[in-house]
């Protein structure tokens, strides 16, 4: 065995999109993996997926802006899968709102998934990943760190783990631990659905527009992510730290 598939992976909001292809992926190249998320039997499907085609999984469910869900979580990961030096922190929800029309709500759930959750969730893993002299952290950025209207707590919040990542890189590398970051573009997913929703168009029609906007034409799924963050969980990446890829099928800047 080798020692990429000796790793123990952790995706966090990994019940679907993004963080269920991610932990798909990272298992198919011998990982064992556990399947983080709010609710542990939204996870079913996804270990399922991956115990179907030979891999390791396991579902847990966090609250990943929870301190003690966190530490808990990740002690289980340890007991029952072994020592986690792979995290994706890939949890995130969405409150999207005009500024004036934002509440304190939409603005502190959203800073406590996104910012809070890989803090807690990088801080609790980062031990194993010392222990082991081996790390890898991937936080899931976005394009709309660049700014986004309706999404400023969203677009604070994906900026932030830009910042988060590259002092992660600082810190932790002399440990053989790299941090680095994916920022999607657009990407056809449950959470990309709700937003077609509230602004009051049907899903295909969205993608469709969006698409015109997109240099490769068409929109994103949750393969080219995960293909993405596949590439910097791997043992070839270990030069590669403190860098934010945008998979948004065009140049973004």
């Amino acid at each position: 065995m080798s020692t990429t598939e000796q790793r123990v992976a952790i995706v966090t909001g990994a019940a679907r999109g993004i963080g269920a292809a991610t932990a798909v992926r990272l298992a198919a190249e011998g990982r064992a993996v556990a399947v983080l998320d709010l609710d542990e039997t939204a996870c079913k499907d996804t270990v399922e997926k991956i115990t179907a085609a030979g891999g390791k999984a396991v579902a847990i469910g966090c609250d990943v802006s929870d301190s003690d869900q966190v530490a808990a979580a990740v002690e289980r990961v340890a007991r029952e899968l072994g020592a986690p030096t792979v995290l994706v922190n890939n949890a995130g929800v969405l409150r999207d709102n005009l500024l004036f029309k934002m509440s304190d709500s939409d603005w502190d759930t959203v800073m406590n998934v996104h910012l809070r959750g890989a803090f807690l969730m990088s801080r609790a893993c980062q031990k194993h990943m010392v222990d082991a002299a081996f790390g890898r952290i991937v936080n899931l950025s976005s394009s709309s760190a660049l700014g986004n209207r309706g999404q400023v707590n969203y677009a604070a919040a994906k900026a932030g783990l830009q910042g988060f990542t590259k002092t992660l890189a600082i810190e932790l590398g002399k440990f053989g631990i790299t941090a680095n970051a994916v920022a999607p573009g657009f990407i056809a997913t449950d959470m990309t659905a709700a937003t077609a929703a509230r602004v009051g168009m049907e899903f295909e029609d969205f993608k469709a527009a969006a698409a015109t906007q997109i240099p490769v034409q068409r929109v994103g799924n949750p393969d080219d992510i995960a293909n993405a963050i596949a590439f910097f969980t791997g043992e070839a990446a270990g030069f590669v730290s403190g860098q934010v890829l945008y998979v948004a099928g065009g140049p973004l800047c």
